[in-house]
């Protein structure tokens, strides 16, 4: 939300026409009406985005190379604030037992990115799905993941928050999984996972 407001921002002195007509909300939606209707484009969030500010420049009355300038600098400065990540207050600590202790990749359908962020060094590997032309929860993205570990899938424990796409779609690839909840949520269904709320929980249930 913080990176969609700073790229709003830019757009209003930038192409303040598409601004005044487009509020942040709206381009949300209008990016979610594009996502929904290109099911073969939803492992690529970027392209979506940048469909959608390129419709929303057009219904505007602006197009061509000027506009495809502005469209990419806006998408410049949505990246970079998408990347200002402030982590739970544990996470580099354990990061750093953790990646001394196993290998570890991380594994992501959207536009975040561990280099960016400062935390790659700890990783062997970092799977994107546009990367790969699928996401998660399709099997073919978790095994990509295991062949860069030089694992096979149930070697391997996927630790992700999304019910669906993470606990449901690793455990269909034949992976451990432990849910990450932080924020206390009831699951839904009889195929209750393992859950920790941080990633000293984490911890914790390797010891044991």
């Amino acid at each position: 939300m913080r990176a969609e407001q700073r790229a709003h921002t830019w757009l209003a002195a930038h192409a303040p026409e598409v601004a005044a007509t487009w509020s942040v909300e709206q381009l949300r939606e209008l990016r979610m009406s594009i996502f929904n209707a290109r099911p073969e484009l939803r492992h690529d969030y970027l392209r979506v985005r940048r469909m959608s500010m390129h419709a929303a420049f057009e219904q505007s009355g602006l197009s061509g190379t000027a506009a495809h300038e502005i469209i990419e600098r806006a998408l410049d400065v949505f990246m970079a604030a998408r990347n200002e990540v402030e982590l739970y207050p544990e996470v580099l600590d354990c990061l750093t037992r953790l990646s001394r202790r196993f290998p570890l990749a991380s594994l992501t359908n959207g536009n975040a990115d561990v280099a960016r962020i400062g935390l790659g060094h700890y990783f062997k590997a970092t799977i994107s799905a546009h990367a790969h032309g699928t996401s998660k929860p399709d099997p073919t993205l978790f095994h990509i993941a295991c062949r860069e570990l030089a694992c096979d899938p149930d070697e391997v424990l996927h630790v992700g928050d999304d019910m669906e796409l993470d606990v449901r779609g690793a455990r269909a690839a034949g992976m451990h999984v432990i849910w990450m909840n932080r924020g206390g949520t009831a699951w839904t269904g009889d195929d209750v996972p393992f859950a920790v709320s941080d990633l000293l929980g984490l911890e914790h249930w390797l010891d044991d």
